[in-house]
């Protein structure tokens, strides 16, 4: 039975001196990663409410986001540039078109799949474009790629289903979380990758699990814009022991 509200993630704000707020983010495996689209938009949303302002920045391990909550409910995170070099990703081995790689899972003479693209958005995403999302047992699959030694750094796993130039749909496994009902920065990598092989608009709305984003890999600054609503749960108060314990063990 499950007990409590859960999260794929803890997410912690710290004072900054580059950006209105400094976040940091941990998986449910306890790793601490750079980046999360999902996280970012949530925090935009929180920090704008207690400025009173709509335009925010948020600092994280490796970039500055900039970021706008609408009156509407939605909030804009520039989620900067797409890093493609192999190096930036990063690879075990230097491939010269990223957007196309040699990896498959499954038998050699008929893979499950294939070829994926990868992009980093502050954290590795290789993304395989399928078929039908729903045929592919990602659960299984997710975790034997996350590790696979071609990744460094662990990657995060997606498949994507391209339903017009303006519509994608998509699942992915997170490194250190496993499946999840919704990865921001997947959402950017899989807009990327498509955009890269010609399947798809430079705009266009991401259906996740959880919900659909809007993802924009602009093409004056390259940037990547990632727009979606955001929703409060649950709220509460740790204690302050914990803190205490999490200090004394450097965290």
């Amino acid at each position: 039975m499950r007990r409590g509200i859960g999260c794929d993630q803890l997410i912690a704000l710290d004072p900054s001196s580059e950006a209105d707020v400094f976040m940091r983010i941990w998986n449910a495996d306890g790793g601490e990663v750079a980046a999360c689209g999902n996280a970012a938009r949530c925090v935009a949303a929180v920090v704008s409410s207690e400025l009173g302002r709509p335009a925010v920045t948020i600092e994280t391990e490796d970039q500055v986001l900039g970021a706008y909550a609408g009156a509407d409910g939605l909030v804009t995170i520039d989620m900067g540039e797409p890093r493609l070099r192999w190096d930036e990703i990063p690879l075990a081995e230097d491939f010269h078109d990223t957007s196309r790689i040699e990896l498959q899972a499954g038998p050699i003479d008929a893979p499950v799949m294939h070829s994926p693209g990868v992009v980093s958005m502050g954290n590795p995403h290789a993304i395989f474009f399928v078929d039908d999302v729903d045929a592919i047992a990602l659960d299984r699959i997710g975790s034997m790629l996350e590790h696979h030694p071609l990744f460094p750094e662990r990657a995060n796993i997606s498949i994507a289903q391209v339903l017009s130039p303006e519509h994608v749909r998509l699942r992915t496994w997170e490194r250190g979380a496993g499946l999840t009902r919704a990865c921001g920065t997947a959402a950017c990598a899989a807009g990327v990758a498509a955009v890269r092989r010609g399947l798809t608009d430079r705009k266009v709305t991401v259906t996740l699990p959880g919900g659909d984003l809007v993802i924009e890999w602009r093409e004056g600054d390259g940037h990547v814009l990632m727009t979606g609503p955001y929703a409060l749960d649950f709220e509460g108060t740790l204690p302050a022991q914990l803190f205490d314990a999490g200090e004394a063990q450097g965290v």
